[in-house]
């Protein structure tokens, strides 16, 4: 019996039971949907926080003060506040710095623009004028340090029946009832995240001034300092010397007796200072997701696993109820080879539509996902060619227990067969 033949014996066998042959491929189809689809997502994931990272933003070292272990848990991660305005000035007069800030989120309750008030937590970013690129700004300009005036993105803008435009008036009620008037006069190109500090994707944003937002609404008083959760240095240029040099030459100065940070560091034995650029924070980030993709890809493929008893599960049906006809064909001159051959491919078969179909419905799945969250869709070429691996894989595995029983029939027992 040729190759030939055996395809077509198994595609009619198939073709008999479509009921059956139907329930049993969506094991894989399933299966391998699952894993394409959070494939697509994971690599949509990472290249959108990849284009969230600007060419400008890849020459900033960003600083900040936490638990020894919190640099390996994200950026701020049990970041304590600990640097002044000072610092960031200090910092910024070093030789290799070409400019530094300080930055810490407001927590807020609410912000509204006279006749509308929008509840809101998180969102609000008190910094320098630094940590906003010209090139970023779609409408107006950046706001100047020591003025009541702030930059949004469009999605805050949009927030409102009627969207917020340069000029506006905005009313920002912090944690503790305290309410600030400011006035946009910029509005950003798009609203993803400036840094990685923020987190990544859209998102409703302002950018105040930390001189004098942060300072009013900090509550600190007293000839007290303001102290911020992070600082931001930059490099001249994005060469890594440069970086490096800059880097160096921060935590230099923070660890030294002339910073307020250091002094507030080395007074509790659990802080450090830990130092990230955006290529490292981005690095690390990506790191986590891959863990969470293999995380949860694994958890998918679990559905292969099912797919494959499903496989196995039909075949031993089908050879048990094509006994007689295994008989029959022994009897009339086919080997135990040629049994064989004819059950793996009719299994394969199974395997090889239930990855193709499981494909196709796994890149549609991850397409409109991705469009529903708004991350950008990327096509998994290699994922798509290993899912049909798998797929013929699944069916050789699921069928070669089933098929070597077949081809191990005694003829003369299975032509009794009733």
């Amino acid at each position: 019996m040729n190759v030939r033949e055996s395809f077509r014996i198994a595609w009619r066998a198939i073709r008999s039971h479509p009921l059956r042959s139907t329930l049993t491929t969506l094991g894989v189809i399933i299966g391998v949907a699952a894993v394409i689809t959070f494939v697509t997502l994971g690599a949509g994931l990472q290249q959108g926080i990849l284009g969230d990272i600007s060419p400008d933003d890849q020459q900033k070292v960003y600083v900040w003060a936490g638990p020894p272990e919190g640099g390996d848990q994200g950026p701020l991660a049990g970041a304590q506040p600990v640097f002044t305005q000072r610092d960031a000035e200090s910092v910024s007069e070093l030789g290799d710095v070409e400019a530094a800030y300080v930055y810490s989120p407001i927590p807020a309750q609410s912000v509204g623009d006279g006749t509308q008030t929008i509840p809101r937590q998180d969102g609000f970013v008190a910094t320098g004028r630094e940590y906003l690129d010209p090139g970023e700004i779609g409408e107006g300009e950046r706001f100047e340090m020591g003025e009541r005036e702030a930059v949004i993105n469009p999605a805050m803008a949009s927030l409102f029946e009627q969207n917020v435009t340069v000029g506006s008036t905005l009313n920002v009620t912090v944690v503790g009832g305290l309410e600030v008037q400011t006035t946009v006069v910029g509005i950003t190109q798009d609203s993803s995240s400036r840094s990685p500090l923020e987190g990544f994707g859209p998102a409703p944003r302002m950018y105040l001034p930390n001189d004098p937002y942060f300072e009013q609404l900090s509550g600190v008083g007293g000839g007290q300092q303001v102290r911020y959760v992070a600082m931001i240095a930059e490099a001249e240029s994005k060469d890594g010397a440069d970086i490096q040099a800059t880097k160096d030459a921060t935590a230099v100065y923070v660890e030294s007796d002339r910073s307020d940070a250091g002094q507030r560091i080395r007074e509790d034995e659990e802080l450090t200072l830990i130092q990230r650029t955006s290529t490292e924070l981005l690095s690390q980030l990506e790191d986590v997701l891959g863990l969470l993709q293999n995380f949860v890809v694994g958890i998918a493929g679990i559905s292969l696993v099912v797919g494959s008893i499903g496989i196995a599960n039909i075949m031993l049906v089908s050879v048990t109820e094509r006994t007689r006809e295994i008989g029959i064909m022994k009897a009339v001159g086919a080997q135990k080879r040629d049994v064989l051959v004819l059950f793996l491919i009719e299994a394969v078969l199974v395997g090889l539509i239930g990855s193709v179909f499981g494909t196709l419905l796994g890149i549609a799945a991850g397409y409109g996902i991705g469009e529903y969250v708004g991350i950008p869709y990327v096509f998994p070429t290699e994922w798509a060619a290993i899912a049909v691996v798998v797929g013929v894989l699944v069916g050789v595995l699921a069928g070669l227990y089933p098929a070597w029983n077949a081809a191990r029939t005694d003829p003369i027992e299975a032509l009794r067969y009733e």
